[in-house]
């Protein structure tokens, strides 16, 4: 077995937000029932890049999906669908690192509440969530990975929930 080496006293810390957003159709669709266009992400909090570290996002939809379990390799991890329905989604981090043991975070996907109202005067249900990625004596490689972005700084115009 190999040893992996570790970053010894090491901590790095990646801000994430991750929710939804969903725009009514104003009907119900005839064909599937469905009222409603949504989309479910994980975005960086910060400007940095988030595909120095992250491999992939698997996202775990409801069972009534034909196809309920959607990977993204690259970003913008997200996930855009219809339905009428709310539920909750599994999101699974995976690192470029191996080593690294894989995040999962879950999320409620809203379809009703909490309504913005868009710079261009449109309304959208928008719900995010603030969270961070504690990475405790990353390996070596993930630690260069993880600082390599370092720096950028949180736009605040980007996200409706701090």
């Amino acid at each position: 077995m190999e040893v992996v080496e570790r970053m010894k006293g090491k901590r790095v810390v990646k801000p994430i937000v991750y929710g939804n957003t969903a725009t009514p159709f104003g009907y119900k669709r005839e064909s599937d029932q469905h009222t409603h266009q949504w989309t479910v992400f994980l975005k960086m909090f910060n400007d940095d890049d988030p595909s120095d570290f992250i491999r992939k996002v698997q996202f775990k939809l409801h069972d009534s999906y034909a196809v309920n379990t959607r990977v993204c390799d690259k970003p913008p991890y997200e996930v855009t669908e219809t339905g009428w329905g709310e539920f909750e989604v599994q999101m699974r981090i995976y690192f470029v690192d191996v080593n690294e043991k894989p995040v999962t975070v879950f999320h409620y996907l809203r379809l009703f509440q909490p309504v913005f109202t868009l710079p261009n005067g449109t309304t959208q249900v928008i719900a995010e969530h603030y969270d961070e990625i504690v990475f405790q004596e990353p390996t070596i490689p993930m630690y260069k990975a993880l600082t390599a972005g370092d720096g950028k700084k949180h736009d605040r115009k980007k996200f409706h929930a701090d």
